[in-house]
């Protein structure tokens, strides 16, 4: 059974950073396309930012350059590191398992105060 747990959240002033962990237990997550979703209220989900299993990364238009998505092995665990953050990033953070139909953790809470 796929688990995975979002932690690292937080209230943060525009142009601060943090630091989202997802730790993933019954998958190997080198092994599979991970992701971060972001849902925002009276908004639909929406990709943040992806990695497939040749390391290669994909980003939203909105996050390019601020966000980095990467993922350690040895702890299984996907990191998404958000700095220079804006109001407009307020969400609740995803992640996403590629296995089967898609896996989904409990989500994160950010809130980016002006």
């Amino acid at each position: 059974q796929v688990q995975l747990v979002e932690s690292g959240g937080g209230l943060v002033q525009t142009g601060g950073s943090l630091r989202l962990s997802c730790a993933a237990s019954g998958i190997i997550v080198g092994r599979y396309i991970m992701a971060w979703y972001r849902q925002a209220p009276g908004k639909q989900r929406e990709l943040v930012a992806r990695i497939f299993n040749v390391e290669s990364t994909n980003y939203a238009d909105s996050v390019k350059g601020r966000f980095t998505i990467s993922r350690d092995g040895a702890k299984n665990t996907v990191f998404l590191q958000m700095n220079s953050l804006k109001p407009e990033d307020t969400a609740v953070y995803y992640c996403y398992a590629g296995i089967g139909s898609g896996s989904w953790g409990q989500g994160t809470q950010v809130t980016v105060s002006s």
